[in-house]
């Protein structure tokens, strides 16, 4: 992690760790895996954060080493 990346990029990368989606869902979309529903970060924002990224990870149950694998 460290650099801010495009949201385009966070989904790929989620896909590749087995999620699925988005899905359309109230004010904000959503990708599943397994019993776990993981709320994506606003679309319209160019980039996300290293901070926001880290909160999304966590809320995903992805750890580091995933992260970094999945490129």
């Amino acid at each position: 992690m460290g650099d801010p990346i495009s949201r385009r990029e966070l989904v790929a990368r989620l896909r590749r760790l087995g999620f699925v989606g988005p899905y359309a869902g109230g004010s904000h979309e959503f990708m599943t895996r397994g019993s776990v529903r993981l709320i994506l970060p606003n679309p319209h924002r160019p980039d996300i954060s290293d901070a926001l990224l880290h909160h999304v990870l966590r809320q995903a149950g992805v750890t580091r080493d995933e992260w970094e694998e999945s490129r």
